[in-house]
């Protein structure tokens, strides 16, 4: 038996589940508003943290919204396309995760109100990338330009993506930190600055104090010495990077050896070693005096490594071994047979440091110097893990900024004077396109009510205000969630990219059209005959009793 027939033509199998138009549609902006909703009390300064708790009991404490979705267990389709628009957030800026996530669940909802009195969600569609586009150019009306040279706008944008994330009384130094490291590793392609943030590492070790927390010029990688007897400290550094195992290769299946004579069981042995022997001369013969190896080192080879007075390191992470290859010029090696002359790479300085109780290992003066680490401290592992997610944000917002060269002030300035402009640009169009441009306008304005709500204060009288303000021409006016006045942002030092809004505004709006085109929901059947999960109502809970 088939379920659904077209023409004559069996087209869905019997266990397969299928919702169509109107309640497609619904229970799809259902899921998209919950998931804005579930990160919503996190938006600003003051917004509320959440804890996560995964199935093996680990605990994540943040208020960054990538981060909260991304450890979320969500699993209605339509509401992974808004963690999709927080991912993209956070991977092409760093920051305005959260804020993304809650434009798209709005633009949703308003969208949901249009469609209730008859608006087709084409026209919506079309209305609402209208309106994207026209806000892309009502930003560039109201960016300031910042240069790369000027340090103290530099910071502000730093401390403002800071701000919120439990660190607010270091931001200061944090900041500090975030913009040194930045300007450490631009590089000029083509006339123009770009910023590999991928060169910036952010090293974390509890204990101590925020205020502890340094730059280190070069690589520093939470290894010690494989063998105490080796030595502490490399000068003139040749280095060999390895991702085989310098030990013996595990079978793929169980062997069985059967000795019957003490001779046999020497021979075995002696045959062992000089298997072992083989493979540390392969690695001491290729002039290396330190070497990096992703996988385990043998005892044995450790014994020979050591004797040979080389500096040794295993179990190094894939990732840390690929910054290695790029700063010091080194090739990974994936078989000891293959190590030819040129494969080492340089460094001024190999050495072992004790860092709060624990030993780890510092690689600097690079062949390529562009390579810096950010070492944090902090009270306990979640400080440094929270500390950690501020610090991806800040060294991301402040690589845009120089890549880019423009902000805009924060605190809902720019939301506040996009939807006013909206306003009144919708009024010049025809057609029920206005209808979706208008919704978009009050949509934007779901961020200073957020803010509002979060500090405690009336949005209403909030919004009120900050529209009289941009009436009477105050682009930077803004909210003050710790006076809750409306003030000055630029006075203020609260500071963004302006990639942020743009990113922000685009990606919200693709993921809302995308979802509004859908409406049909056809869920596979679960395989034997056996139906699959309705994609109903009572199944777009979203798994979020770990955030809570």
């Amino acid at each position: 038996m088939y379920q659904c027939y077209l023409g004559g033509l069996n087209i869905v199998p019997n266990g397969s589940q299928s919702i169509r138009g109107r309640d497609a549609q619904s229970i799809n902006i259902l899921a998209g508003k919950a998931v804005a909703n579930s990160v919503r009390t996190t938006l600003g300064p003051k917004g509320m943290d959440k804890m996560l708790v995964d199935s093996m009991g680990d605990i994540v404490i943040t208020n960054d919204g990538a981060t909260i979705l991304k450890e979320m267990d969500i699993q209605h389709p339509a509401a992974k396309m808004i963690v999709e628009v927080s991912k993209t957030q956070d991977d092409e800026v760093g920051d305005g995760t959260t804020s993304a996530a809650i434009l798209s669940g709005e633009l949703l909802a308003k969208a949901e109100e249009l469609i209730d009195k008859g608006v087709h969600p084409t026209i919506i569609s079309e209305g609402y990338r209208h309106a994207a586009m026209k806000c892309r150019e009502i930003l560039e009306t109201i960016t300031i330009d910042v240069t790369p040279e000027d340090t103290e706008a530099l910071m502000k944008i730093a401390a403002t993506a800071i701000t919120g994330k439990g660190a607010e009384a270091y931001k200061e130094k944090l900041s500090k930190l975030t913009v040194d490291a930045v300007k450490y590793v631009v590089e000029e392609e083509d006339g123009s600055l770009v910023v590999d943030t991928d060169n910036i590492k952010v090293e974390k070790r509890a204990g101590g104090s925020i205020t502890d927390s340094d730059l280190v010029e070069g690589l520093v990688i939470d290894k010690e010495r494989s063998h105490p007897n080796m030595p502490e400290m490399v000068e003139n550094a040749k280095i060999l990077l390895v991702t085989c195992p310098i030990e013996f290769r595990k079978t793929e299946m169980d062997a069985e050896i059967k000795i019957t004579s003490p001779d046999q069981m020497q021979m075995f042995l002696d045959q062992e070693e000089k298997m072992m022997r083989e493979m540390a001369e392969k690695v001491i013969n290729s002039g290396a005096n330190v070497v990096f190896c992703q996988k385990g080192i043998d005892d044995m080879a450790q014994y020979y490594i050591e004797k040979a007075g080389i500096y040794a390191v295993r179990r190094v992470k894939k990732s840390d071994l690929k910054r290695l290859s790029k700063v010091t010029g080194g090739t990974l090696i994936q078989d000891l047979d293959e190590i030819v002359p040129g494969d080492t790479g340089t460094a001024d300085l190999v050495e072992e440091k004790e860092v709060r109780g624990a030993k780890m290992t510092y690689v600097t003066g690079c062949q390529n110097n562009k390579a810096v680490t950010v070492l944090l401290h902090g009270g306990t592992d979640h400080v440094v893990a929270e500390l950690e997610h501020a610090m991806h944000d800040a060294i991301r917002v402040v690589g845009v900024v120089i890549e880019d060269g423009k902000v805009v002030v924060g605190g809902s300035s720019p939301e506040i004077e996009l939807s006013l402009r909206l306003s009144e640009y919708a009024s010049t169009l025809k057609g029920r396109e206005q209808l979706a441009v208008s919704k978009f306008a009050e949509a934007l304005e779901v961020i200073p009510q957020t803010l509002a709500e979060n500090a405690g204060l009336d949005p209403i009288d909030i919004l009120v205000e900050l529209r009289s303000q941009h009436e009477q021409g105050n682009k930077n006016a803004g909210l003050n969630v710790y006076t809750g006045d409306v003030v000055d942002m630029w006075e203020n030092d609260v500071i963004e990219p302006l990639r942020i809004k743009t990113q922000a505004i685009n990606a919200a709006t693709e993921a809302a059209v995308m979802i509004l085109r859908i409406d049909d929901i056809v869920a596979s059947s679960g395989g034997a005959g056996t139906p699959g999960p309705t994609p109903g109502i009572p199944d777009v809970d979203l798994d979020m009793d770990a955030a809570y």
